[in-house]
């Protein structure tokens, strides 16, 4: 998992409400074992048409939003299934900050988990950043996850706060797998003086 400190990228407005996993992913691309090449299924009902050509009424394949890094959207983003694949969707086609009024809470830490930080403003904030899309359509945000602020270009800022733990996470690069093991000295420790101190526990164990 990669640190995440600041960004500045561009805005993608995906002006829906209550996007559940399906819409993000839909369920005929979840039959790969493996955790990699889900971008092209990201939206997919949405982004092709029945004859698999690409929707043009989509805001996806607009091409100025080739690039972009930051998907705006609105309230209970993430909602329905589980699904870990669609944080997993988002992050493989380039997303790396999400900023909406509310997420399902599944979706939510799944995206932690992967290095993908979901940011949750006030409706009123998400608004106006609509409004500021609408005005300059190749939108750039400065996120800063450190501060905790996500700054317009002409310079208002918006504050977010996120669990201290998550934001540690994040800024140092680890999952939950990743924060575990910075402790490997100490829990080799714990087991070696375990093992002295209880033998019977560890008979017939290798090694």
């Amino acid at each position: 998992m990669q640190p995440f400190n600041t960004l500045n990228g561009i805005v993608m407005p995906l002006d829906r409400s209550n996007v559940d996993t399906d819409m993000i992913i839909p369920a005929s691309y979840l039959k790969s074992i493996k955790r990699t090449g889900f971008e092209d299924g990201l939206f997919a009902n949405l982004r092709y048409n029945k004859d698999g050509t690409p929707n043009p009424d989509f805001v996806l394949n607009e091409p100025r939003y080739k690039n972009a890094s930051i998907l705006l959207t609105r309230e209970n983003f993430g909602c329905g299934s589980s699904r870990e694949h669609a944080p997993w969707a988002l992050q493989q086609y380039g997303f790396k900050v999400i900023i909406a009024s509310g997420y399902a809470d599944i979706f939510y830490n799944n995206s932690f988990n992967i290095g993908l930080l979901p940011i949750i403003l006030k409706p009123e904030e998400i608004e106006e950043l609509f409004q500021e899309v609408e005005n300059e359509p190749l939108l750039r945000l400065r996120v800063n996850l450190e501060d905790g602020t996500v700054t317009a270009p002409g310079g208002k800022e918006f504050h977010f706060k996120i669990d201290p733990f998550k934001k540690e996470s994040l800024l140092k690069g680890l999952d939950n797998i990743g924060w575990t093991l910075q402790f490997d000295d100490l829990i080799e420790d714990y087991e070696s003086k375990r093992q002295a101190e209880q033998p019977w526990l560890y008979a017939g164990q290798p090694g």
